[in-house]
């Protein structure tokens, strides 16, 4: 287990330390970067429904170890927790955010 955030919906979501290697494997610039999932799940911009009953939750950083970028973290609820998905980080989040949102700060 890598951490623990609070939801929106009240929910512990976990990181395991599977899903962050499936993360870092996936996206190698997110190395590092466990605090901004961290933070988008706990203070996201935007939360958007995804196809699979999942949440995407969307945060703005205007400097990451890439650039000024929209972190995105897709993650699953359940009835007590939940946890992460995967995580990466995009300059077009308006492609995830035409799905429809669910909460906005």
């Amino acid at each position: 287990m890598i951490g623990t955030v609070i939801s929106k919906n009240e929910k512990e979501i976990r990181l395991t330390a599977e899903r962050w290697s499936h993360i870092v494997e996936s996206h190698d610039y997110m190395a590092g970067n466990q605090d901004i999932i961290f933070e988008t799940l706990d203070d996201p911009d935007t939360i958007v429904g995804g196809k699979r009953n999942e949440f995407i939750a969307i945060k703005h950083y205007n400097k990451t170890s890439i650039s000024e970028k929209h972190a995105v973290v897709i993650y699953k609820e359940r009835e007590n927790d939940g946890f992460g998905i995967t995580a990466f980080m995009t300059s077009k989040p308006e492609k995830i955010i035409k799905k429809g949102g669910l909460w906005k700060k």
